[in-house]
């Protein structure tokens, strides 16, 4: 925290404009010397050295993303940049630099029980920007640490509220009341949350193979229920050709003729099948035997 509060103190100590003046000042002041007489050689520099000093403790300047806090004597001047701006060395002073793009924060609760007493694992982030620097410089002493602290108490809170159910199928709704309840909280520090997204929720070993197998023994049971109902479908259409056959018995032998030539088109090979026409006409030669033997016994 330390390191990240001086970095962004820092930042805007020296920038090209300042490093140009101070070059163009050196060069001012040695050709100055050159065209001076011996005598008057210390003084003409003398002027050119405290505009270099001027230029280097007065000139700071701010990325089109960074903010500067300025302090005179202790008490805010105002926000600065972004740009070049002008500070009255050793009276003003830059408290901080705020950086104002969006920025994330990863938050993560291990073993947190949620209202039916489930221990899980929840990965979250959190986005948020700076909107005020002054507030958020004024009022907290490390506002990237106090957003990060209050989005995980949030989490935490949140899980804790909600069933494993509601919290693994209702994410987007989970997501907006986290996002509500953290800009909330943090909306008088001048700072804004964008959005805030779960990324995983982590549940135990054993929670896993009880879930996984109850959703097994689901799929199975839908398979047979789908099973049964297509069995069902095939029952009634049957029982509907059972009743057109019954009532067309030629419709019946066509189909059995029609089932044996598929089943034996490719094979090549001859059957014999015998229908009611081919007893029709066994009868009639029978009878016509009959008929021409009582002719040739009465000689007729």
């Amino acid at each position: 925290m330390a390191s990240r509060r001086s970095r962004s103190d820092s930042s805007g100590l020296f920038n090209p404009a300042s490093g140009g003046i101070v070059v163009l000042c050196g060069l001012a002041a040695w050709a100055s010397l050159a065209f001076a007489g011996p005598a008057r050689a210390p003084w003409v520099a003398v002027p050119w050295a405290l505009i270099a000093i001027a230029a280097v403790l007065g000139i700071r300047m701010c990325r089109t993303w960074e903010r500067a806090v300025v302090l005179r004597l202790g008490r805010i001047r105002g926000v600065y940049g972004p740009g070049l701006f002008l500070i009255v060395p050793f009276v003003d002073q830059i408290a901080s630099i705020v950086d104002g793009r969006i920025r994330t924060i990863p938050v993560h609760t291990e073993r947190t029980l949620t209202r039916d007493t489930t221990p899980i694992d929840v990965d979250a982030v959190v986005f948020w920007i700076v909107h005020d620097p002054m507030h958020a410089v004024t009022q907290l002493d490390d506002y990237a640490d106090a957003v990060e602290l209050v989005a995980l108490t949030t989490l935490r809170e949140v899980v804790g509220s909600m069933n494993l159910a509601s919290l693994l199928e209702d994410r987007r709704r989970i997501d907006d009341e986290l996002r509500a309840l953290i800009a909330e909280k943090i909306a008088a520090w001048g700072i804004t949350v964008q959005s805030v997204e779960i990324r995983d929720v982590t549940l135990p070993a054993n929670l896993q193979d009880a879930m996984s197998r109850q959703a097994q023994a689901e799929r199975e049971r839908a398979a047979r229920v789908t099973l049964a109902a297509a069995e069902r479908a095939v029952a009634l259409e049957l029982a509907e050709a059972a009743k057109t056959y019954d009532a067309s018995p030629t419709a019946l032998q066509l189909l059995q003729i029609n089932r044996i030539y598929e089943m034996n088109k490719d094979r090549g090979t001859t059957i014999l099948l015998p229908t009611s026409m081919a007893d029709s006409m066994a009868n009639l030669a029978a009878t016509s035997v009959a008929m021409q033997a009582a002719a040739d016994k009465s000689g007729t």
